[in-house]
């Protein structure tokens, strides 16, 4: 998933004609993601089938519980939000001391010659696109990978530390793809790391996939839902 999201955001930003800079790939990373979701999603069936098993299977999907499992879910949220907000002010004050507040407006958003100038209509279908395909396709699809098929080899065969640690690193760098500045970079791999840790610890201990995914789905649409509503606002 980390090779793909290179070539997808690489890819995309070739498609519209804008420059290879953290900035533009940053806007552009949930439309840049859509292809690596789809593909990673096939993959990784293949694979389960291969092995005699199916995705609804991994997932743990049953409507006798999704009430348990919506309430799980937003435990969830608030369980894994705490560190990972921990994570992103810790490394913002290891990278800018005492002046991490005005550090996150050069960190976090990227630089004013690399927004690119897009009419108000193509903005509008870009966010259409990100937000009606992001959090439906992304939340299984990194769950699936990072947590149902990745992990529980590796913790049958390593050891549980290892098991989550991998997975984790992982998730991590994948979401470096988010960032508009090198110092966004590394607080969002240590960010989404200690989140991936997080949610491959209780996935070990739960054992379903079905409330992370519920998570995961609520997260990625607020924050895909401002691409919907920004080129609306004007």
């Amino acid at each position: 998933m980390v090779g793909l999201a290179t070539l997808a955001t690489v890819g995309v930003l070739a498609a519209l004609g804008e420059p290879a800079t953290l900035g533009a790939a940053s806007l552009f990373s949930a439309l840049a993601l859509l292809p690596v979701n789809v593909v990673s999603l096939l993959w990784v069936r293949r694979l389960v089938h291969r092995e005699g098993s199916t995705l609804r299977a991994m997932i743990g999907f049953d409507r006798a519980r999704i009430g348990r499992d919506i309430a799980w879910g937003l435990l969830w949220i608030v369980v894994l939000w705490v560190p990972f907000m921990a994570a992103v002010m810790g490394t913002m004050f290891a990278l800018f001391g005492t002046g991490l507040f005005a550090g996150f407006e050069t960190a976090l958003a990227p630089p004013a010659e690399e927004i690119p100038v897009i009419s108000p209509v193509v903005a509008a279908i870009l966010g259409i696109i990100a937000f009606v395909t992001f959090a439906p396709l992304n939340a299984p699809t990194e769950e699936l990978v990072y947590r149902g098929y990745a992990q529980p080899p590796l913790v049958g065969r390593w050891g549980a530390a290892f098991g989550v640690m991998v997975p984790a690193v992982a998730f991590g760098l994948q979401h470096v793809f988010f960032a508009a500045t090198p110092a966004g970079m590394v607080v969002y791999g240590v960010a989404f790391f200690v989140w991936g840790l997080g949610a491959g610890i209780i996935y070990l201990r739960q054992g379903r996939l079905v409330p992370l995914i519920v998570a995961h789905f609520l997260v990625n649409l607020a924050t895909s839902l401002p691409a919907l509503l920004l080129p609306a606002a004007g």
